[in-house]
């Protein structure tokens, strides 16, 4: 096994833990809001749900890192600052989102997770954008597919966030006691309002595996194997 095969293999299991992990993390958030259950059960679910919730988040931030290395190697060409910053974001990203996960989410870690995701989402459509007016893509049209996909999974993780106070709030009382009747119900329209967005994730994440699978529109099909996943 060579250095793209391992590329390959990582970009795999990096898909398959990012989707499995985020359906495990929404089918338990599901009995974290069931006021039916008892607290114990609740806090049992909760603890099961931020623990899966590592995972997607680990996967997401070494995506782009892995598609990119991958891609050089399989030749398509990036400049020296753009390759930099592609192995740079991996590293970073992931320190923080560990951090994050050890600190319980700490308000100014999570502040500049946002942002960084924001960068990102940027610095991709960007990026997609200046390659398209440069003819660096035109020979591979799915990869800016699946770079654009990547960019929009990022920013459907945003508005998850944006969300999410409801939820937030309601667990914190369940873990303090327990919750007033609105707070449960506060805490099922949360969840309720980001299941459009948690739907969007998984589907564009079969749309991702689909696009580096078929490569539809390449100049030279199964010449650029970038693998199933975004990035």
């Amino acid at each position: 096994m060579d250095a793209t095969d391992l590329l390959k293999l990582l970009h795999l299991l990096l898909f398959c833990y990012w989707l499995g992990g985020d359906i495990g993390v929404f089918y338990s958030s599901g009995f974290v809001v069931d006021a039916r259950l008892s607290r114990e059960q609740r806090l049992v679910a909760g603890q099961i749900m931020l623990a899966l919730d590592l995972v997607p988040r680990i996967c997401m931030s070494l995506m782009l890192t892995v598609g990119g290395l991958l891609s050089a190697s399989l030749g398509y060409e990036h400049s020296p600052w753009h390759l930099a910053a592609i192995i740079l974001l991996g590293p970073v990203w992931l320190s923080l989102v560990l951090l994050l996960h050890v600190r319980n989410g700490a308000p100014l870690l999570a502040r500049v997770d946002r942002w960084l995701r924001w960068i990102v989402v940027i610095s991709v459509l960007i990026s997609v954008l200046w390659a398209q007016s440069q003819g660096g893509l035109a020979a591979s049209p799915w990869l800016s597919a699946k770079l654009l996909g990547f960019a929009f999974l990022v920013f459907c993780g945003l508005m998850i966030r944006r969300e999410f106070s409801g939820f937030g709030t309601g667990y914190a009382s369940l873990l303090a006691g327990e919750p007033t009747s609105e707070e449960n119900r506060a805490m099922a329209r949360s969840l309720r309002r980001m299941r459009p967005w948690v739907l969007c994730i998984w589907v564009v994440l079969v749309l991702e595996a689909w696009l580096g699978v078929a490569q539809p529109g390449a100049a030279q099909p199964g010449a650029a194997q970038l693998g199933a996943m975004p990035g």
